[in-house]
């Protein structure tokens, strides 16, 4: 796989002279170079006769920078009382886009002036995941054009005056270029007969073992919900579900277990309950979820931690419409035997979800300290509530254990961001069944944006579909459970039509587990 390589710098005037790199860019609140006093002047004097320096990035000419090529990106005010990490992330993602469209391909980047405390810890690293951000083109371009043409960018060398740890940073890029392929790559070429043969080709030769269940009846037997979404796309063969499965063992005594469960919905029409007036566009990116796993999961293959086992299902599923789609008002019965009484056909993601929880929920039985999660772009209530920010919804026990704070910490230093939302007794109360002929409501029939706590009651359904109800505080086996929306972090500016996607919760997630 082929992305810019980070590679750390140790020191700034040798590198610039080293012959090594071709542009240098500089990522800062201001542009005093005290390092490198030519370089300073030289801005100096640019600064008198181009007044965009300083308020947006902007290349010059000069022979004193690599490929004489000198690119300074602002990061703003980075000490005002909402300012974070990303400010340089973004910087430099503004600044690589100038650099590429220059002939760049080996460009240095320059990270200083970050602020001394917790916040900025890895502005230098969030800056390499800004500008790789803005370098990723989808997939089928790259096949059709050849990556090198429309990826020109090689490698990228990262000073900041302390040991940039490139090996990580490049497991963590891998991961998420792994995220944003199985996300934002067309609905054909990601069908998820594909997803699952992408996955397969990926792990090869890795420390992940891939299984995909392909088998229709045993899908139905073992996934009956998943199975339910899939049902219009079953008569054509080249959209049929599948189901992969995803495990990795660390060396040594295992002392943390993992479980994942990712929405892959290749494309998600409504079904029954259609999607209109042009809100289907884009639907091909509603497997981010199932996107994040796999993303994560290539990371974790890459870095090889010890004591750690992680498990992963994603549910690849077409959501199509036609003669034999599920319907509204139907009651299936979950893998776990709970009788599930259809809503709305368009909140088909927990479904996929229900099932897969169910299937992780067993394997956490006998599992060493498990965690399970379960990431998906599931609601519009997400990102009407939380703007480009993860949601993330957690159970009682999962609190107690502080998962979601120390997910959400690790996401504010990494760009990675969250926000925490309770579980309340009104999500579990709005979907208790009207009737003794089902146990659980997977929804209203109204949109998630416009329902009061659309974002939230979902685990709830997630938790009773699966039998997770039934490990809480109280219980004999509490098994801590958060469920992850993405559904406004992972496209670019909330565009799910043409923003890139942003492999959102990958970084937030390895920066928890595998560091």
């Amino acid at each position: 796989m082929s992305y810019p390589l980070a590679v750390n710098v140790s020191d700034i005037q040798s590198a610039i002279t080293s012959g090594l790199w071709d542009a240098l860019i500089v990522v800062a609140p201001d542009f005093e170079l005290s390092e490198t006093p030519d370089l300073n002047a030289f801005v100096e004097q640019a600064a008198t006769i181009d007044a965009r320096i300083g308020q947006s990035a902007v290349m010059l000419v000069s022979e004193l920078a690599p490929g004489n090529r000198l690119i300074l990106a602002p990061s703003g005010n980075v000490n005002g009382d909402y300012s974070d990490a990303r400010n340089f992330g973004d910087a430099a993602n503004a600044a690589v886009a100038i650099a590429a469209a220059a002939g760049a391909s080996k460009p240095l980047l320059w990270v200083k002036g970050a602020p001394d405390n917790e916040l900025y810890t890895y502005a230098a690293e969030v800056a390499y995941l800004g500008s790789t951000q803005a370098l990723w083109q989808p997939l089928e371009a790259r096949e059709f054009h050849g990556a090198e043409s429309i990826e020109p960018i090689v490698s990228i060398g990262i000073y900041t005056g302390r040991a940039v740890d490139d090996r990580w940073l490049n497991a963590l890029e891998s991961g998420r270029r792994v995220a944003r392929d199985l996300c934002g790559t067309e609905p054909e070429r990601m069908a998820p007969p594909r997803f699952a043969e992408y996955c397969e080709q990926t792990f090869t030769g890795s420390d992940v073992e891939v299984s995909v269940l392909d088998d229709m009846e045993l899908l139905l037997q073992e996934y009956p919900m998943l199975m339910a979404v899939a049902r219009a796309s079953l008569s054509v063969e080249r959209h049929q579900p599948r189901v992969i499965r995803l495990v990795y063992t660390g060396e040594g005594k295992i002392d943390k277990t993992l479980l994942l469960a990712g929405k892959g919905l290749v494309y998600d029409t409504g079904g029954a309950d259609l999607k209109v007036g042009g809100h289907m566009a884009g639907m091909s990116r509603d497997k981010g979820g199932g996107a994040a796993v796999a993303g994560f999961m290539q990371t974790l293959a890459e870095l090889k931690p010890a004591g750690i086992k992680v498990i992963a299902e994603i549910g690849a599923v077409r959501n199509s419409i036609g003669s034999d789609a599920f319907v509204p008002d139907e009651i299936i019965t979950s893998h776990h035997g709970v009788r599930v009484r259809i809503g709305n056909t368009d909140a088909e993601g927990r479904l996929v979800l229900g099932d897969l929880l169910s299937h992780l929920r067993e394997d956490a039985l006998d599992a060493v300290n498990p965690e399970l999660m379960s990431i998906a772009t599931l609601t519009g209530h997400a990102a009407r509530s939380m703007g480009p920010y993860t949601a993330l919804v957690e159970n009682a026990p999962a609190r107690r254990y502080g998962l979601s704070q120390a997910m959400s910490d690790n996401g504010d230093i990494w760009g990675d961001p969250c926000e925490i939302s309770r579980s309340r007794r009104e999500d579990w109360s709005f979907i208790a069944p009207h009737t003794k002929a089902d146990d659980v409501m997977s929804c209203n029939n109204a949109a998630s944006a416009v329902t009061a706590r659309g974002h939230q009651f979902p685990m709830a359904f997630l938790a009773i579909s699966s039998g997770l109800d039934q490990h809480g505080c109280d219980s004999a086996l509490p098994l801590p459970f958060v469920h992850i929306d993405i559904a406004g972090s992972g496209v670019e500016g909330g565009d799910w039509q043409h923003g890139k996607p942003t492999a959102a919760s990958v970084a937030m997630l390895a920066a928890t587990y595998l560091r």
